[in-house]
């Protein structure tokens, strides 16, 4: 009698089991235009395109810069890809994109931490600390040490000051009146009114210049939560 290959049904079992989705380079999402119709504190958002909601992952604050560019709200996306899954990195700006995918270039630095250096140091401050190899200005970004302050530093020195100089905004000072202004602008963008939001700030006081703009985010809506 002839054994049967106990094997067999197994091989048939994995063959029957769907296959995990690749995804092509060629079908990568580069630019959504809709309407943000819900946004969370550590910068996810939900960009409503044509009855179809994407959730896309943002710098801190930016979303407010993109409804400032118009209506409909225009974002132009990184799109990263992984094992099975795909994830949306959405700025207002190509420029501040182009600078996103330098960042992650840079070892150890993965999308998420990129995303935090952008939502504590906008385009043009990123590209004042890396030319003037500020190490203590970069490791002051949550999640940023200061071995890979000093990578950023070295490996992208002279490729960000050109980058820089193209984003339209004004350059704002270091320390306290930087931090303050892109605080308030967070909590604005968030629907709070101006006075509300320059009132949390002041009742900060020094803690604004200290801590980093998420962390400074969240004692500032505890407070206006009182």
């Amino acid at each position: 009698m002839r054994r049967l290959n106990a094997r067999r049904p197994l091989e048939r079992f994995r063959a029957a089991r769907p296959a995990r989705p690749v995804y092509d380079a060629g079908e990568m999402i580069g630019r959504l235009c809709g309407a943000l119709v819900a946004e969370e504190l550590d910068g996810r958002v939900i960009l409503d395109v044509s009855g179809v909601g994407y959730e896309v992952l943002m710098p801190l604050g930016a979303s407010g810069r993109a409804r400032a560019l118009g209506e409909p709200v225009v974002l132009h996306i990184h799109t990263h890809v992984r094992e099975d899954s795909l994830e949306l990195f959405g700025f207002p700006t190509s420029v501040e994109r182009d600078v996103f995918r330098l960042l992650i270039t840079v070892p150890n630095v993965g999308p998420k931490t990129a995303l935090a250096v952008l939502s504590e140091l906008p385009p043009r401050e990123l590209g004042q600390a890396v030319a003037q190899g500020d190490v203590k200005r970069l490791s002051q970004v949550t999640g940023i040490g200061k071995k890979t302050a000093e990578r950023l530093a070295l490996e992208l020195k002279g490729k960000l000051p050109k980058l820089s100089a193209e984003v339209d905004v004004a350059p704002s000072a270091a320390g306290a009146p930087g931090n303050r202004e892109r605080l308030i602008g967070a909590l604005t963008h968030m629907g709070y009114r101006a006075a509300e939001a320059e009132r949390a700030v002041e009742a900060m006081g020094g803690a604004v210049a200290e801590l980093p703009l998420s962390a400074a985010l969240k004692e500032a809506l505890a407070l206006l939560a009182k």
